[in-house]
């Protein structure tokens, strides 16, 4: 699907608290100099719209989250929930590629990682592209702390199984849950919070696929 160009978006990305600029500049130092604080690092990858996280964010306030999305057009949407005076202290927006995850924060520095719905890039030429290729693997792997987590969602199937055998085949990540369809998963749908994506294809009695995969426990990152 093209996305649809919104010209207000950058500048109001740019004068928006929560939207990080020069975000290369705090890595290693987002706790300290960002939020001011000791609290553990979430991230979510292509965040979309920003249903998820907010709400993560609300309900959390002992965790950091930072919401990563390449495009403006999309991140504005998330941004134009929030009042100028909300107070979600814990809560900040990055936009930028995901490839360069490695430049904005340091290894160890993350605790989990959630990727939601991702673009599926169908075509084999592109597989390098999907989110749980291996060459992304690698980039989390770089950043992530020693047993911290990755938790995806879809509901394409192909990329499901894609992401659960990539995975399988690495000697640095463990799949510690998975279900094939969430909603009817009393166990891993516990505390489920549905993304503007998943009510969607919800409410089209689409099966939600999930999986939770560790960094193995001791292992030092990669530079």
């Amino acid at each position: 699907m093209r996305l649809r160009n919104i010209p207000r978006a950058d500048k109001v990305l740019e004068n928006s608290p929560f939207v990080i600029k020069s975000e290369s500049s705090y890595r290693g130092k987002w706790a300290h100099e960002v939020f001011r604080n000791e609290n553990p690092i979430h991230i979510e990858i292509g965040m979309g719209k920003g249903q998820f996280l907010l709400t993560l964010a609300e309900q959390n306030p002992d965790i950091n989250y930072i919401g990563i999305e390449r495009y403006s057009s999309v991140l504005l949407r998330a941004v134009e929930k929030l009042t100028p005076d909300a107070k979600i202290p814990n809560l900040r927006f990055i936009c930028m590629d995901a490839a360069g995850l490695g430049e904005v924060f340091a290894p160890q520095e993350i605790s989990r990682m959630y990727l939601n719905f991702s673009d599926p890039w169908p075509k084999k030429r592109h597989a390098h592209r999907r989110l749980t290729s291996s060459e992304y693997l690698k980039r989390y792997d770089q950043i992530l702390k020693s047993g911290g987590q990755i938790e995806f969602k879809t509901d394409n199937k192909d990329l499901f199984e894609f992401s659960e055998e990539t995975l399988g085949a690495s000697d640095i990540w463990e799949v510690a849950a998975i279900t094939r369809d969430l909603h009817r998963d009393a166990v891993m749908n516990t505390g489920n919070i549905m993304t503007e994506y998943e009510e969607k294809f919800s409410s089209m009695n689409h099966p939600i696929y999930k999986l939770i995969a560790k960094r193995q426990a001791n292992r030092l990152s990669c530079i």
